[in-house]
C-alpha cells in the first residue's frame, strides 16, 4: 500500500533497526539510560536551550510545558485549528485545568495582533492570561510555515504582558529545511519547544521538550505524573540519534512530492480550493461528482491510501516511506479519473 494518510505511518529502515539493536540502555528515570542522555544532550544544543526531556509522544510534551507554563484556571491562547486544542482529547482542561482562547486566525497561524487582543486585562473576572501557543508547521493549515517576524512579534507581546511561549514543533524539522530558518534562533526565542522525532523524522515513538533548566526540571516531575516515566527507554531514544544524523537533510524530497502531486491533483477539474504546498502536507477541497469519500476509495482500489478529513476536504502527507515510483504511480491514478 502507497500510505499518504500520515507521516506517523513511517516504519524503522534497516539503519535505524540496527541503531536499535545496538543501543546502550538504563533506568531512565533514575537519569541513567546513556541513549536517552545522549539524545537529550543533541536536542538541546541543536536547538541552542539549556536542556531537554526525551517523552512517548507529542501530545504528552505538549502537555506537560503546558502543565508546567500555567496554573488552574489559567487561559492558554492559540489557534482555533491548534493541534493543542483540537487533537490532544480536551488535555489543556484535563491535565492543566486551563481554559483556551482559540484565535481564528489564518491557516492555523495567529498575528502578534491576534495575541496582543485575546489577553485578558487584569480583572478578576477573567481568566489570568498566562501562555500563547504556536504550531510550526501548522498541521490544518496545510503544513504552512510561519513567517519569522512575526514570531518575533508574537514575542514581543508576549514578553510586553507577562506570558510564556510555547512552540508545538511536531513538524518543525520540516518548517526548518523549507525555511531555513536557524534552530538556535527558534531556541533563543520560545520559552519551550516540543519537537516530534515520530513523524517525518522516522522514529517508532518519541518527542523532546525543551526549555531552561528550571523548565524542565519540573517538566521531569510532570511526566512522571503522566505516566511517562520510562525505563530503558534507549532503545526507542536511539533511532531519535539516527534520525538526527541521517533523516533530517531528507526532508526536502519529501516536500518536493507534495508539490508534484499537487501539480497532478490541480490538472483535475475536481480539484478545488488547495492550501498552498510549503512542506510534506496537502489539503485539497473536491468538487464536482466526487466526494472525499469516492476520492479516497477509488485511490484504495490502486493501493493508496489518503484521509477525507471533512465532507469537502482531503488531506495527504508525504514521508520518508514514500519513494519516488510511489508519487509517480499515484500522479498517474489521479490523471486517470475523470
Amino acid at each position: 500500500m502507497i500510505d499518504f494518510r500520515s507521516d506517523t505511518f513511517t516504519r524503522p529502515g534497516p539503519g535505524m533497526l540496527q541503531a536499535m539493536l545496538q543501543a546502550e540502555t538504563g533506568d531512565d528515570v533514575f537519569g541513567e539510560d546513556p541513549s536517552v542522555n545522549q539524545l537529550e544532550a543533541m536536542m538541546a544544543a541543536y536547538f541552542g536551550k539549556a536542556a531537554a526531556l526525551y517523552c512517548p509522544s507529542g501530545t504528552m510534551s505538549n502537555q506537560i510545558a503546558i502543565k508546567v507554563h500555567t496554573v488552574p484556571g489559567d487561559e492558554v491562547i492559540c489557534s482555533h485549528l491548534a493541534h493543542v486544542y483540537i487533537y490532544e482529547g480536551g488535555g489543556i482542561a484535563f491535565n492543566a485545568g486551563a481554559q483556551v482562547h482559540p484565535i481564528i486566525g489564518s491557516r492555523g497561524m495567529i498575528t502578534a495582533a491576534e495575541v496582543l487582543a485575546a489577553i485578558n486585562p487584569d480583572d478578576v473576572h477573567k481568566a489570568r492570561t498566562s501562555l500563547v501557543c504556536l504550531e510550526n508547521t501548522a498541521n490544518r493549515g496545510g503544513g504552512c510555515c510561519y513567517d519569522w517576524e512575526e514570531m518575533v512579534k508574537i514575542k514581543a507581546v508576549c514578553q510586553e504582558h507577562g506570558l510564556a511561549l510555547h512552540l508545538d514543533g511536531a513538524r518543525l524539522f520540516n518548517a526548518l529545511v523549507a525555511t531555513g530558518q536557524s534552530p538556535v534562533a527558534y531556541g533563543q526565542l520560545f520559552d519551550s519547544i516540543s519537537v516530534c522525532l515520530n513523524k517525518g523524522m522516522g522514529c517508532p515513538m518519541g518527542s523532546v521538550l525543551l526549555g531552561s533548566h528550571e523548565f524542565i526540571k519540573a517538566a521531569r516531575r510532570i511526566r512522571k505524573k503522566f505516566g511517562g516515566g520510562l525505563r530503558q527507554a534507549g532503545f526507542m531514544a536511539a533511532t531519535g540519534i539516527y534520525a538526527m544524523e541521517h533523516n533530517l537533510a531528507r526532508l526536502e524530497a519529501d516536500h518536493q512530492h507534495a508539490k508534484q502531486i499537487a501539480h497532478a491533483l490541480l490538472e483535475q477539474s475536481f480539484t478545488g480550493h488547495m492550501l498552498p504546498v510549503e512542506t510534506n502536507i496537502l489539503i485539497f477541497e473536491i468538487t464536482g461528482d466526487w466526494t472525499p469519500a469516492a476520492f479516497a476509495q477509488h485511490l484504495k482500489k490502486a493501493d493508496i491510501l489518503v484521509m477525507p478529513i471533512s465532507a469537502t476536504q482531503v488531506r495527504m502527507v508525504t514521508h520518508l516511506d514514500i519513494t519516488p515510483e510511489m508519487v509517480n504511480k499515484t500522479c498517474e491514478v489521479i490523471a486517470g479519473m475523470a
